[in-house]
């Protein structure tokens, strides 16, 4: 797999050739390695585990076989380096949702600017998720963490649950790094995708939040 430092390696996932193609074109010449393309979910994660390229540009909707949410989710499953960017029209609250829950890294809609996906894909690159902040917002507002019932487990995978636990105990990326041994970078991924994911403004609400969730899951509330 190339690395993020040099040609980092792309996977165009969509149903429609003129789109894949459109796309390739135009990232063509922008610093990057092979650019591959797939038209199904299933050849997304047959692909992905045979190149294991460093992004997946899916799009949420695909023709045949699974949706590009699921296959996100399965990509995710795999634990390889490869992050996942949504590229799509839909902009409902309940695929955002979907899509942090599923593992997805960034979520660009497709009339964006060509230089606000580069600069998606550089943030992704970098370790740093690229999802819209009216995004997160709208869709944590249609479904607020409060309406999960309190069950923290509902909403942040086991890692995040670590890592939010650590935040709250006021211990920095470094530090929660060499007590989980995993790197700062990763750390820092868990903490934004967690802040994302709990629609709060920084690591402190978050671990507020997360706090208040554990306690009323824990009484049974």
């Amino acid at each position: 797999m190339s690395s993020p430092s040099t040609t980092p390696t792309i996977l165009i996932v969509d149903d429609h050739q003129l789109a894949r193609e459109g796309l390739r074109a135009v990232l063509s010449g922008d610093g990057f390695g092979d650019i591959h393309l797939a038209s199904t979910g299933e050849q997304a994660i047959e692909m992905v585990r045979e190149i294991e390229p460093d992004i997946v540009l899916m799009d949420v909707r695909l023709g045949e076989g699974i949706d590009g949410l699921e296959a996100t989710r399965q990509i995710a499953a795999l634990g390889l380096s490869t992050k996942v960017i949504m590229l799509t029209l839909h902009d409902m609250p309940g695929y955002v949702r979907t899509a942090l829950s599923a593992g997805a890294a960034g979520y660009v809609l497709k009339d964006t600017e060509i230089g606000d996906l580069r600069a998606a894909i550089a943030q992704v690159l970098d370790g740093r998720s690229a999802i819209p902040l009216d995004l997160v917002s709208a869709a944590m507002k249609s479904d607020p963490v409060s309406s999960a019932t309190g069950d923290l487990g509902k909403i942040l995978t086991e890692r995040e649950q670590e890592v939010v636990e650590h935040v709250a105990q006021g211990l920095t990326n470094k530090e929660i790094a060499r007590k989980l041994e995993i790197s700062p970078a990763t750390v820092k991924v868990h903490v934004e995708r967690l802040i994302a994911k709990l629609g709060v403004a920084d690591r402190t609400q978050a671990a507020v939040v997360a706090t208040q969730l554990k306690s009323a899951g824990s009484s049974g509330v």
